[in-house]
């Protein structure tokens, strides 16, 4: 059984950092304002926040099925303070901190209407810390990490990840801004330029 328990915490682990990493890339698409892939934002956002609805329920899963793996030898504490646990305290403490980020941002996503839209980003700006703490807790606390499969999953979600953000600052950077110095175009001005161009 403790074998059933630990492939089911290795498989929904793995599953649930690949989701969360296309959640983070859809929320720095969303956030640039640019539709893609033929969606509009309106529907980014929906699909952005339906993959991160279902990373987190792998993630749960994950958590869940380790309470019962006897070699994991998690306590209902370490669901909440990190760095304390039995085995890999380090390792398992960067996933207790990347749980306790993500039941921030659950909570006030959940409370964005009572707690306004700023509040909401300030907390969900944290994804930004959250994410590479998840990757760095599956290296470090993963069984797998020395395996090629492994190694390439992870590779492609940083590749996808650090590329979107990439993205967004090229993006933000080239985008035009307003001549400051141009003077507005007043209907005198476009009476004349109509005169030149019919003369």
């Amino acid at each position: 059984m403790d074998e059933a328990f630990w492939a089911l915490g290795r498989g929904t682990g793995v599953v649930g950092l690949a989701l969360f990493s296309l959640a983070v890339v859809l929320g720095i698409t969303v956030r640039s304002g640019r539709p893609a892939a033929g969606l509009p934002r309106f529907g980014l956002a929906r699909l952005h926040r339906d993959v991160a609805v279902l990373a987190t329920a792998f993630i749960g899963i994950h958590i869940v099925s380790l309470f019962f793996d006897s070699y994991a030898q998690l306590q209902l504490v370490d669901l909440v303070l990190p760095f304390l646990a039995a085995y890999q305290p380090f390792w398992l403490g960067l996933g207790t901190l990347a749980v306790d980020l993500t039941l921030a941002v659950v909570i006030t996503a959940l409370l964005r209407h009572r707690i306004g839209a700023r509040a909401f980003r300030a907390v969900h700006w944290t994804t930004y810390l959250l994410w590479p703490l998840s990757v760095a807790h599956g290296i470090g606390a993963g069984t797998d990490a020395a395996q090629p499969w492994f190694l390439i999953v992870v590779g492609v979600c940083c590749a996808a990840v650090l590329g979107a953000a990439a993205w967004r600052l090229t993006t933000s950077f080239r985008s035009p801004q307003p001549d400051a110095t141009a003077r507005p175009e007043t209907a005198a001005t476009r009476r004349l330029t109509s005169s030149e161009i019919s003369s």
